[in-house]
């Protein structure tokens, strides 16, 4: 259980923050003051702390060096009122994980905690190699880097190719295009990049373009004034500006919409951002590194990317390989997943058995380092002995070639498709087609959503259950009940 100190002047919100807390399975210590705070440190350890910005007998800043020196692996997440952004965003500058403004939500409080938890939990994972056939725990040498998020690196040609030219543009302020499929540890290239450049003491912040609606990625990216809009209640500062002298990554830059890009082009071309509602430029110091699934240059030619756009962002760009292109890093990745998956889950398990590694060796991996990831935390949370056994993957992943290459029963051909086709009645040649097509739809919508079966029923426009109905038809996909 996660220890979480709250430091807060105010009794009432530490008896919330108390309570709230402790129904979501965290154990929760409160003081009222800076002083106090440090003698509670002295004799325990806290996970994650949780400060009000102004205390009454010192500041956040002084309070966050002390936190820092004593415990400089507990993240630590401020509270401030909206009329102290400004300094939230200097105190995140010196080592702060994030912060949250009041009044607080519920559900945004409890999200950042547990990212940063499980931020904290990735970082302290130690790598994993394969011995006498079987991966098990170890402080491997490997050639390989860490990113913010746990992730490591291979030292495939491909990757070295790639760390050749992170150290090549890391030190300059060109803006980078990194390509790359869904999953494939973009974020982490940029990550790197950053730390190698001379921006590596100041914030680096990621934001999701594709997760951004068309009416709040404004505010998100350049922040919005109080009564900007119905709902602006207060001032927002926007990630361009919290990441101002250091590094903005954009992923799925495609994703903006027309206006957002115009506003972005004037970003940088000028270095300038304006609120939403605001009358003021502020001046902005911010390398700026971009990522896409999908060609910008393509894009841009179908109308659906900015040109003058994308020739500011092409300064550099780097092309990351899909995980089945680079085989012999699977293992490594997966060890050192299974190392972060067993600091969360307070697990031991030492390592994955020869049958799960060729399982693993000989997947596609559809969703590259993000569904090799999850595979792993399922499969460490479903595993009681000392070894990840091939029961708890996923059966997509058991059966990856059964699905791949089997045919519906109603559709299998004989070797002669003449003989075949004139031995079916032909009332049922009809609905032998239909099935047919059926399948390959099915499986076409499966694959795209990875085996989510319930991503793969949104595709297909069904519920689940009747998803589930359609697949129990074909003996290919060996669905139970």
């Amino acid at each position: 259980m996660s220890k979480i100190l709250v430091i807060d002047d105010d009794n009432d919100m530490c008896l919330l923050l108390n309570r709230f807390l402790t129904r979501n399975n965290y154990e929760v210590a409160t003081v009222n003051s800076g002083k106090a705070a440090i003698e509670w440190m002295k004799k325990y350890a806290p996970d994650l702390v949780l400060c009000d910005f102004r205390l009454e007998d010192m500041t956040g800043i002084e309070l966050l060096a002390k936190i820092k020196e004593a415990h400089p692996e507990a993240p630590v997440i401020i509270i401030t009122g909206y009329s102290d952004v400004k300094d939230a965003v200097e105190v995140m500058k010196l080592g702060a994980y994030d912060y949250v403004t009041k009044p607080l939500f519920p559900d945004e409080i409890l999200l950042t905690i547990r990212k940063a938890l499980s931020q904290e939990a990735a970082e302290k994972a130690a790598p994993r190699k394969v011995t006498n056939g079987v991966s098990a725990v170890t402080s491997s040498k490997a050639k390989s880097m860490e990113g913010g998020q746990g992730y490591i690196i291979g030292d495939t040609p491909e990757f070295l190719s790639i760390m050749k030219q992170i150290e090549l543009v890391a030190p300059t302020n060109f803006s980078v295009i990194i390509y790359g499929e869904s999953g494939s540890g973009k974020e982490v290239i940029a990550q790197q990049i950053h730390q190698k450049s001379k921006r590596a003491g100041k914030p680096f912040v990621a934001i999701d373009c594709g997760a951004l609606s068309k009416e709040l990625a404004g505010s998100e990216l350049f922040g919005h004034e109080k009564g900007a809009f119905t709902g602006a209640l207060n001032q927002k500062i926007g990630s361009m500006e919290i990441a101002n002298e250091g590094t903005i990554f954009l992923d799925e830059i495609a994703n903006l919409s027309y206006d957002i890009q115009v506003s972005l082009l004037r970003t940088v071309q000028e270095r300038k951002i304006r609120r939403v509602g605001g009358t003021k430029d502020i001046e902005l110091d911010v390398r700026i590194i971009v990522a896409s699934n999908e060609r910008l240059w393509d894009a841009a030619r179908n109308g659906k990317f900015r040109e003058d756009l994308y020739h500011r962002f092409n300064e550099f760009s780097i092309e990351v390989p899909p995980l089945r292109e680079r085989k012999r890093d699977i293992m490594l990745f997966a060890n050192h997943f299974l190392a972060v998956t067993n600091a969360e889950l307070g697990k031991n398990v030492k390592g994955f058995s020869k049958e799960v590694e060729d399982i693993f060796n000989n997947y596609v991996w559809y969703g590259n380092l993000r569904e090799l990831k999850n595979v792993v935390k399922r499969a460490t949370l479903l595993t009681d002995g000392d070894y990840v056994e091939s029961k708890s993957l996923p059966f997509e992943i058991t059966n990856f070639h059964k699905l791949q290459f089997d045919a519906p029963a109603p559709a299998r051909k004989s070797a002669d498709p003449e003989q075949a086709a004139a031995s079916i009645p032909y009332e049922n040649k009809l609905k032998s087609a239909n099935l047919d097509a059926e399948y390959e739809v099915i499986l076409d919508a499966l694959k795209q959503a990875n085996f989510n079966k319930s991503k793969a029923a949104k595709l297909l426009n069904i519920d689940r259950k009747t998803l589930y109905n359609k697949m129990k038809q074909f003996k290919a996909f060996n669905i139970d009940g």
